[in-house]
C-alpha cells in the first residue's frame, strides 16, 4: 500500500467503490429482463414477485443496522462482508432450481446489499477532500444512471445469448476486482463513534413487513382470506407495527427520529419517496412481463423497453440536480410527477393490440416523471437538518424508499397474480376450449417464444388476454401511489438548494467521525 502514492491509492479506493456499486445498484435491473426466462424455466409465474421482494427485504433490513456497526467496528470490514455475502448469493442464485430457492438466494444478496450500498458511501465521505465531494458525488450519481441504462442490455443479452444463470454469475469477477482495490488500498482512522444500535427496533419494522406481505401473498390461494392463519398474520403485523412505533420513540438512536418530521420539507420528501418508489417498481417489474408475455417478445426486447424508461429517469434525475439551485424542490418535483402520473395512467390503455412504440414511449414518460426523484429528495431530505442529524435523515430517506418499493411490488404483485388467476379459472370455466387445462396449469409457457406457437390460437388469445388485463389492472391501482406523491409534493414549501449550507453542514458532520 505504501508503495503507492496517496493520490493514486485514493483513485483505486474511488473506482473499488464505484464497482461495488454499480455492481449492487445494477442487480435489480440485469434480473428484471431475465425474469419472463426465470420463470419460464423454473415456473413460479404467481411468486415471481418474491425474487424483488426478498432482495429488497433484506437489504432494507441491513441498511440501517451495518450502518450503525460501521461506525462503531469500522468501514472497512463491513464493506469487505457486505462484498462477500453478496458473491455468495448470486454464486447460490446461479444453481436455484425453482423460483422460491431463487427468492431465498436472492434474500441472502440483500443481506450483502444492505451492508455493501451504505457502507461504500461512507468510506468515500471519509476518504475523499471536502472540496471534492461535489465532484465525486456527481460521480456516484452517474454510476446509478448507468447501471439503470445498461442493467437491462446486459440482462436481456445475457439471458437470449448465454444463460440466466450468467445475470448473477457475472458479479463473481466484479466483486473479486472491488474486493481487491478496498481490501489492499483503502487504510480507515481508527476513529470510532460507540452508539446503540436499535435491534429491536429493527426487528419489530421487518417483522410487520414480512407478515403482511405472507398474509397478503397467502390470503386467497393456500388459506382462505378468513382462516386463522391468514387472520394471525395480519393480527401479528399490525401488533409489531404498533411496538416499532412505541419502541421508536424510546429508542437512543432509533431507525426513524420522529423530531425530524418537524421539519416540512423532510416529512414531505420522505412521503414522497415512499409513494414513488412504489408506484415506479411496478413499472420496472411488470413492463418486461407485458413485453414477453403479452406481446411475445424475447428478453432483449423487454430490455430494450426498460431502456428508454431509464435513460429518461437520468435525464430529468440531472436536470433535476441542476435545478435545485435555481427554483424550489416543489416545483421541480410537482412538474416531474405529473409525468409519473401521466405515464402510469397510459400504460394501463395497453392491451395484446398495443404496439411496441406505445410501450415505449409510455415508458420513457415514466422515466422522466420519475429521474428527479433521485436526486432531489436525497438533496431535500437534508435541507435545514443540523449537521448531527444529517446521516440520520438521508438513511431514512433510503430506508423508506426501499420500505416503499418493498410494500408496493408485494401488494401490487399479489393483486396481479390473483387477478391473472381468477381470469384464467373464468376463462377456461366458461370457454371450454381444447388445451385449456394445460394452458391454464402452465401459463408460464407463454414466456418461452419457442413454445409460444405451439398454443392453440383460441387458447393464447385467451391467456394473453387475461395476463394483459391483470398487469393493467395493476397498473391502474399504481396510479394510486403515484397520485399521492404528487399530492405531497405541493407542501413542500419554497425551499430550495443552499450549497455554502450544505458544504457547511457536511464539514461539521465529517468533523464528527
Amino acid at each position: 500500500m505504501s508503495a503507492l502514492p496517496q493520490q493514486n491509492r485514493l483513485g483505486v479506493v474511488i473506482a473499488g467503490l464505484l464497482l461495488a456499486i454499480l455492481m449492487a445498484s445494477m442487480d435489480n435491473t440485469i434480473v428484471a429482463t431475465a425474469m419472463g426466462n426465470i420463470v419460464g424455466e423454473l415456473g413460479g409465474l404467481d411468486k415471481f414477485v418474491w425474487v424483488t421482494s426478498a432482495y429488497m427485504v433484506a437489504e432494507m433490513a441491513g441498511m440501517p443496522i451495518f450502518g450503525k456497526l460501521s461506525d462503531m467496528y469500522g468501514r472497512k470490514r463491513f464493506f469487505v462482508f457486505g462484498l462477500i455475502i453478496f458473491m455468495i448469493g448470486s454464486a447460490l442464485c446461479g444453481t436455484a432450481s425453482t423460483i422460491t430457492e431463487l427468492a431465498l438466494f436472492r434474500a441472502i444478496q440483500g443481506i450483502g446489499a444492505g451492508a455493501l450500498i451504505p457502507t461504500s458511501f461512507t468510506i468515500m465521505f471519509d476518504a475523499v477532500p471536502l472540496q471534492s465531494r461535489g465532484k465525486l458525488g456527481g460521480l456516484f450519481g452517474a454510476v446509478f444512471g448507468m447501471s439503470s441504462i445498461f442493467g437491462p442490455l446486459l440482462g436481456a443479452y445475457i439471458t437470449d445469448h448465454i444463460a440466466w444463470q450468467w445475470v448473477f454469475y457475472i458479479n463473481l469477477p466484479l466483486g473479486v476486482i472491488a474486493f481487491c482495490m478496498i481490501a489492499f488500498f483503502y487504510k480507515e482512522s481508527h476513529d470510532r463513534s460507540k452508539q446503540p444500535i436499535d435491534w429491536l427496533g429493527a426487528a419489530t419494522l421487518i417483522g410487520a413487513v414480512i407478515g403482511l406481505m405472507l398474509g397478503l401473498e397467502l390470503g386467497g390461494k393456500t388459506f382462505p382470506w378468513g382462516s386463522w392463519e391468514i387472520i394471525s398474520m395480519f393480527a401479528a403485523s399490525a401488533v409489531l407495527l404498533a411496538i416499532f412505533l412505541y419502541v421508536e420513540t424510546k429508542a437512543k438512536e432509533p431507525i426513524i427520529t420522529y423530531a425530524l418530521f418537524k421539519n416540512r420539507v423532510y416529512a414531505t420528501s420522505i412521503l414522497t419517496s415512499f409513494f414513488s418508489g412504489a408506484a415506479f417498481i411496478v413499472a420496472s417489474v411488470y413492463i418486461p412481463i407485458f413485453i414477453q408475455g403479452v406481446l411475445g417478445g424475447t428478453a432483449t426486447n423487454s430490455g430494450l423497453v426498460l431502456l428508454p424508461m431509464m435513460v429518461g429517469s437520468v435525464v430529468t434525475a440531472s436536470l433535476g440536480g441542476f435545478l435545485m439551485t435555481k427554483m424550489p424542490y416543489r416545483n421541480i418535483m410537482v412538474s416531474t410527477l405529473i409525468l409519473l402520473v401521466a405515464g402510469t395512467l397510459l400504460v394501463t390503455t395497453l392491451s395484446p393490440d398495443s404496439s411496441r412504440l406505445q410501450v415505449t414511449l409510455f415508458m420513457i414518460l415514466i422515466g422522466l416523471g420519475i429521474g428527479a426523484s433521485f436526486s432531489v429528495l436525497s438533496n431535500a431530505a437534508i435541507h435545514g437538518i443540523s449537521a448531527r442529524q444529517r446521516g440520520t435523515a438521508s438513511s431514512t430517506l433510503t430506508f423508506i424508499r426501499s420500505l416503499g418499493m418493498t410494500v408496493g411490488i408485494t401488494v401490487f404483485g399479489i393483486v396481479q397474480s390473483n387477478a391473472l388467476t381468477n381470469k384464467l379459472a373464468d376463462a377456461f370455466a366458461a370457454g371450454g376450449q381444447g388445451g385449456g387445462d394445460m394452458a391454464f396449469g402452465d401459463p408460464r409457457e407463454l414466456l418461452k417464444p419457442e413454445t409460444r406457437a405451439s398454443f392453440p390460437a383460441e387458447v393464447l388469445d385467451t391467456i394473453t388476454s387475461a395476463l394483459s388485463s391483470s398487469i393493467t389492472l395493476t397498473f391502474a391501482l399504481a396510479a394510486i401511489p403515484a397520485t399521492l406523491a404528487l399530492c405531497v409534493a405541493f407542501f413542500m414549501g419554497r425551499s430550495k438548494l443552499d450549497v455554502s449550507a450544505i458544504a457547511k453542514g457536511e464539514e461539521g458532520q465529517h468533523a464528527s467521525h
